[in-house]
């Protein structure tokens, strides 16, 4: 297993939820981190929780190429990295099927979802080849493998670019000893399911994945010899409620 001490970590939607998670985790490890989100101010919440006087608040709009690369131009002079880029930041909507879509709301959600990670990590590659390498771990979601109802159009198929990205990163640049890899979770409790149409309970979030569960799957890949690229790591609840209706008629089944 790789020692992540000393080195540098860049991870966006760092304010809330799985990008708060992992950004404590990582520093936990010895990391410097640098913090990205549309607002400043649950960035130093979450830089708080780190504690630590080297951490990197870069809040910025990760739509906008000229701020992106402005922002990985500040981590590569001024910190030396990142030699790992975590693309977290996500968002939906409730009004999210295609009757109730309209050419603004797609325009959101393709750029947050997938135009925000692309300029991300093509912005970080120069100089993790001119290191030798680096890691890049793209919060995907199940919606990038299966459709279904739950995640509405616009998000399914930013999610579904957002894995072939991570892909391609791995066909093209694993000869520089970049590899990136594309976690997929199931539910996880965060605030992004107060944006849902039918909001869970909280019966229902307690049984779903955690942000913290999401940060230990961030360090397990972290954590492993370069020599070794997981390409998709899938994880959904153990309890799952798109098929538990159906389970649970299949167990009364003579």
């Amino acid at each position: 297993m790789s020692d992540l001490k000393g080195k540098v970590a860049w991870v966006t939607g760092a304010g809330t939820g799985i990008g708060r998670a992992v950004a404590v985790a990582l520093a936990k490890e010895g990391v410097r981190v640098a913090l990205t989100g549309r607002r400043e101010a649950p960035l130093r919440e979450t830089a708080e929780l780190i504690g630590r006087d080297d951490t990197i608040l870069l809040p910025l709009d990760l739509t906008k190429a000229d701020q992106v690369e402005k922002a990985a131009a500040t981590l590569r002079d001024g910190a030396g990295g990142p030699d790992i880029l975590v693309n977290n930041a996500g968002a939906n909507i409730p009004r999210r099927y295609l009757h109730q879509l309209d050419s603004a709301t797609i325009e959101m959600m393709v750029g947050t979802n997938l135009t925000a990670p692309f300029l991300t990590s093509v912005a970080v590659l120069p100089a993790m080849r001119a290191r030798g390498g680096g890691l890049i771990i793209q919060i995907a979601s199940m919606a990038g493998k299966h459709v279904s109802f739950l995640s509405g159009p616009a998000y399914t198929a930013a999610k579904t670019g957002y894995v072939a990205l991570s892909a391609t990163i791995n066909a093209e640049q694993g000869i520089h000893n970049i590899r990136s890899t594309a976690i997929c979770p199931g539910e996880v409790a965060t605030p992004i399911l107060d944006l849902r149409p039918v909001p869970p309970s909280a019966e229902e979030r307690a049984r779903m994945l955690q942000p913290e569960d999401l940060a230990e799957m961030v360090l397990f890949v972290a954590r492993l010899p370069d020599r070794v690229c997981i390409n998709e790591l899938l994880a959904t609840p153990t309890w799952n409620r798109g098929l538990a209706p159906q389970a649970q008629t299949v167990s009364q089944l003579p």
